[in-house]
């Protein structure tokens, strides 16, 4: 009888549990891991979209030739988070086109970094010889809102980003963020569309979701059990109070056997 009690106590304490240890692990689902290496050379390079902001660079062996070609920082697009230092760069107009020194309108709209640095060399070839073009995304910034330890908006160092990187960057997932339904909102080529994630299936790696694009909005939506412990404070206290109160009874019951 007394081994009894105990293993209902525990199952009590068990109960009361929040969120289960398989909620909270990633790929735990889908199966083993591949034994060999997979090829990821074939990702889908990120094409350049109206409101881009572009930093481009043009550098020659003699520096003084290249100063036209290079915009300065009386030419700003854009003031930095708390205005601290201005961001210089190209903003692809609503045409999809960026006004380049000397050479004028260039169109960017749905090229690649290199498609672009193919046409500014064919277009500068009559006035440098063997320019080295540099181009970036000034605006990779992808936002996390819901159940991440630092919700917000991040400007990604490099153009490689993965929906790992970014819950990385925010701090990781809370304890209730629910794994298996991540939304990501993404805005391309003047259309909106919506994906879904689950962390917890190895088959992450293969969704088209998987890498991100640039103003990609993630949001982690919470567990159930996120709801009870944001009820108010009677709420929160009630099924606690029922814990206690049983475990109470048979301690009570057990010193008197």
């Amino acid at each position: 009888m007394k081994y009894q009690l105990i293993i209902i106590i525990y199952l009590l304490i068990g109960f009361s549990s929040c969120v289960t240890h398989e909620e909270i692990v990633n790929f735990n689902q889908g199966g083993d891991f591949p034994q060999q290496a997979q090829n990821i050379a074939d990702i889908p390079p990120m094409r350049i979209q109206a409101d881009d902001l572009l930093s481009i660079r043009i550098k020659t062996l003699n520096p003084d030739v290249a100063i036209p070609f290079n915009i300065d920082g009386d030419n700003v697009n854009l003031a930095a988070a708390g205005g601290t230092r201005p961001i210089i760069g190209y903003l692809v107009d609503a045409e999809g086109m960026i006004d380049f020194p000397v050479i004028g309108k260039v169109e960017a709209k749905g090229l690649t970094v290199n498609e672009l640095k193919a046409i500014l060399a064919e277009q500068l070839a009559p006035y440098l010889k063997d320019p080295v073009i540099i181009i970036r995304f000034i605006n990779f910034r992808i936002t996390l809102t819901g159940e991440v330890s630092n919700p917000g908006s991040y400007v990604m160092p490099n153009e490689r980003v993965t929906i790992l990187d970014a819950i990385g960057q925010a701090g990781d997932l809370t304890p209730y963020a629910n794994r298996t339904n991540l939304l990501i909102i993404r805005e391309q080529d003047g259309q909106r569309s919506f994906g879904r994630i689950n962390l917890q299936n190895k088959d992450i790696f293969d969704s088209s979701y998987f890498y991100l694009r640039q103003n990609d909005v993630i949001y982690v939506e919470p567990l159930q059990e996120r709801t009870a412990s944001i009820r108010d404070q009677s709420q929160r206290i009630l099924p606690w109070v029922s814990v206690v109160t049983a475990v109470l009874t048979l301690t009570l019951t057990l010193t008197n056997l």
